[in-house]
């Protein structure tokens, strides 16, 4: 259920970002597939949740300013998590708080609460 593949477009992608070299390599490394749309200056980046997560995370570590839009844009796509998918998430979580599970995926107090409610037993 979590390998979905979600596609993103990146506006504007080359002209954003200060080393935009070493920014593809980061996300080609994860596995994703990252590619010009034509003869344009947007991008689209296709990825699963856990490849745009590790790419959110390597962008805080590699503290370059001009990165931050891509973290910001990719932080959206988590409010497109399914049900399912939250439940998936937080059945991997060691410890299932609402605190974490709303950090790690950025969803709604109440979607967390029904996705715990559903792990306890209390649905």
């Amino acid at each position: 259920m979590l390998n979905k593949i979600n596609t993103i477009t990146l506006p504007s992608f080359l002209r954003k970002a200060m080393k935009a070299y070493a920014l593809k390599a980061l996300i080609r490394q994860q596995g994703c597939e990252l590619h010009r749309i034509g003869r344009s200056r947007n991008w689209q980046l296709k990825a699963s949740f856990e490849q745009i997560q590790a790419i959110i995370e390597h962008i805080e570590l590699a503290n370059e300013p001009s990165w931050c839009w891509l973290a910001k844009l990719l932080q959206k796509e988590y409010q497109h998590l399914s049900h399912d998918e939250l439940v998936s998430i937080a059945s991997r979580l060691e410890k299932v708080t609402l605190s974490a599970l709303i950090a790690k995926t950025d969803c709604t107090i109440a979607q967390a609460r029904k996705v715990i409610d559903e792990l306890e037993g209390l649905d």
